[in-house]
């Protein structure tokens, strides 16, 4: 595993992307529960769900990219404590990015409803119907959620006190610019 002073342009990319569609999947499935039941509710959560399943195949791509590219040396400032909070924090995002979209895909396959993706292909569902299962499964979907909006706003906070505060260069390295 090679380390530098910075990420590799593809996991740069790839933390980009999936950070944008997290946050509009996660905005999109607030607003899509806060709708009245309709068929075009159904839709929408259907759109909901590929978009779940994008967060899922591009989690594995990024720790496959993170495996084959490893990551920059965290500074030296940093205390042991310190560090052990970022390797955790980062732990559980990782554990949410794929825990969320299968809670979903698993409540989802509960409810007996297929995930179909495009409306062309559906995924084998995960468990079988389960009608008292299936709400349980989806206050699951919920609390991992609001754990990643915490996890999240911390990681944020923590690039910008790093960057503000520390002033130890640890979020250009997440920068493509040199």
């Amino acid at each position: 595993m090679k380390q530098a002073n910075r990420y590799h342009p593809m996991q740069i990319m790839l933390h980009s992307l999936m950070a944008v569609l997290m946050v509009c999947t996660f905005a999109f499935g607030k607003y899509v529960h806060s709708l009245p039941l309709s068929p075009a509710k159904f839709q929408l959560i259907s759109y909901h769900k590929w978009a779940g399943m994008a967060v899922l195949a591009l989690v594995m791509v990024r720790i496959l990219v993170r495996l084959a590219k490893g990551a920059p040396a965290l500074p030296a400032s940093m205390s042991a404590a310190a560090r052990l909070v970022a390797h955790a924090g980062h732990l559980l995002l990782y554990v949410l990015m794929i825990a969320i979209p299968l809670s979903g895909w698993l409540m989802s396959s509960a409810y007996g409803i297929p995930v179909v993706m495009f409306g062309l292909w559906q995924v084998p569902d995960l468990i079988a119907a389960n009608p008292e299962l299936a709400p349980q499964l989806g206050q699951l979907h919920g609390a991992l959620n609001t754990l990643l909006l915490l996890a999240v706003l911390g990681h944020v906070a923590a690039a910008l006190k790093h960057h503000f505060i520390d002033k130890d260069g640890l979020l250009s390295r997440m920068s493509l610019r040199g």
